[in-house]
């Protein structure tokens, strides 16, 4: 579904990835990990056409994509979740979703009934400044947001940071629930490793900037990844 082959970014002189490559299967979860600073976040913002990339190529269905805006990817079928959630505080959560029509063509402007499905506080809520929704509920929503795109892949940063318990359960359910529809890949950046280790079906493990250990989850245990992680 995409193919991200030796790409390379650089922030003014200081290069960010060097030649990084992943792929992301449709019905499975992608998981990019490492710690702090490795360029986890650069490598999903350049898939998703926010930080142009230096060298290297995207391709998505067969397609190169080139090198795209934000909105020209959102519009080939990429939706990003960035960390931190980015919900316009003084909207509604309606609002809010509708934000997403923005890439859509006119008969597409509408809130499919799915969305509320997947999460039902959204639906009790519509009529809420996202603003004054817990983390929990802002994380939910700007997942929704990105559905409402129908996207044919999901870029997730980091969708536990801050959040409780019991909604970092909801939002594996929800991944796991995309993945069974079999209709999108899914790139998930995460540090919280329980979570990523149950929900992933491949490994990328990144350091400096580049690509460190990747595997497939039937060939590698937890104890190895957890290690690699720590080298």
């Amino acid at each position: 579904m995409l193919n991200v082959k030796d790409l390379t970014l650089k922030y003014g002189q200081s290069q960010i990835l060097n030649g990084v490559s992943l792929d992301a299967q449709i019905g499975k979860v992608s998981v990019v990990m490492g710690t702090n600073g490795v360029g986890k976040t650069s490598l999903l913002k350049a898939i998703a056409g926010r930080h142009p990339y230096a060298q290297g190529s995207i391709t998505l269905d067969g397609s190169a994509l080139g090198h795209m805006t934000a909105f020209d990817a959102a519009r080939a079928g990429i939706a990003y979740v960035p960390q931190g959630r980015e919900v316009f505080p003084l909207m509604t959560v309606v609002e809010n979703l509708q934000t997403g029509f923005a890439c859509l063509d006119g008969r597409d402007h509408q809130i499919p009934t799915e969305i509320y499905d997947l999460f039902p506080v959204l639906h009790d809520m519509a009529q809420r400044r996202g603003g004054d929704l817990s983390g929990g509920q802002q994380q939910q929503l700007a997942i929704a947001r990105a559905l409402i795109t129908r996207p044919k892949v999901l870029l997730l940063d980091e969708p536990t940071e801050g959040i409780q318990p019991n909604i970092i359960q909801q939002i594996g359910d929800v991944i796991k629930q995309l993945c069974a529809r079999g209709d999108m890949a899914i790139v998930l950046v995460e540090q919280f490793f329980d979570f990523a280790f149950d929900l992933g079906d491949a490994f990328t493990v990144m350091e400096r900037g580049a690509v460190r250990f990747q595997k497939n989850a039937d060939a590698v245990t937890r104890d190895a990844l957890y290690s690699e992680i720590l080298v």
